[in-house]
């Protein structure tokens, strides 16, 4: 199993605000519009509590969103109805997953790569991502980049005292074994007391050479490496890395 989210699914919203996903989409369809990508059909990997797949759903796309947590789905969809868009949410892993057929686009964002901690998975990703993509057809992932690991996330302690929910966000990085241990303790309001509840998640640090051979030993076909967000090339600081892929046959 890749990931596993359980009492995280119901604050995540809360703890991702910062997140634009209108400018998410925005960059994704000037990606398919630079590349001359003509989508219909796009599936997105580790969908979370599916904003990124709703918006896109709202501009008209068919959204196929899979996440292994049931959690997460239930949020997921729960959003979806009541902005009134039609999604087909799977429970299944995005490491050995099933479609009953292809599709246009494959994404995988939010650094939900960086959770693949074996080489293993991610060899497994890709063989299926191959499998399940049209011909012509696009991968899109990001990930956390190792400037962003040794000098942002580190052995920090970052934290947010809300009224509705406060949260605490320990790191540790291990330069050797490059994975990040993230222990997070949340106490959230239910009705006049609070509840705490705990979790802990691990994300690996990748160099672009790794990335570059991952996608080398698959039968995609590299297309491009952007900065965050940006139609450029990334920078020795970048924090985010997109990487587009093709499929050629």
């Amino acid at each position: 199993m890749c990931i596993i989210y359980n009492n995280f699914a119901y604050v995540y919203d809360k703890l991702t605000l910062d997140i634009d996903y209108k400018k998410w989409a925005d960059y994704v369809q000037r990606i398919l519009a630079k590349h001359k990508v003509n989508a219909s059909m796009i599936l997105e990997l580790g969908c979370g509590t599916g904003s990124f797949g709703i918006e896109m759903a709202m501009r008209g796309y068919e959204m196929i969103c899979l996440d292994l947590s049931t959690e997460m789905l239930d949020c997921a969809a729960e959003k979806a109805k009541k902005e009134g868009v039609d999604i087909l949410f799977l429970n299944q892993d995005m490491c050995n997953f099933e479609l009953y057929g292809t599709v246009d686009v494959i994404v995988c964002l939010l650094d939900s790569f960086n959770y693949l901690t074996k080489a293993s998975q991610i060899h497994k990703l890709f063989k299926h991502v191959q499998n399940y993509l049209n011909p012509g057809g696009f991968f899109i992932f990001d990930i956390n980049t190792q400037y962003k690991f040794e000098n942002i996330i580190s052995n920090n302690l970052f934290y947010e005292i809300g009224e509705d929910v406060t949260y605490f966000w320990e790191n540790e990085f291990n330069p050797r074994t490059k994975k990040a241990r993230f222990d997070l303790t949340f106490f959230v309001k239910r009705d006049e007391f609070y509840e705490r509840f705990d979790e802990t998640h691990f994300e690996k640090s990748y160099s672009n050479d790794d990335i570059m051979g991952f996608i080398g030993d698959s039968d995609l076909k590299f297309i491009e490496i952007y900065d965050d967000l940006k139609l450029k090339k990334p920078s020795a600081k970048s924090q985010r890395n997109f990487y587009i892929c093709k499929k050629v046959k």
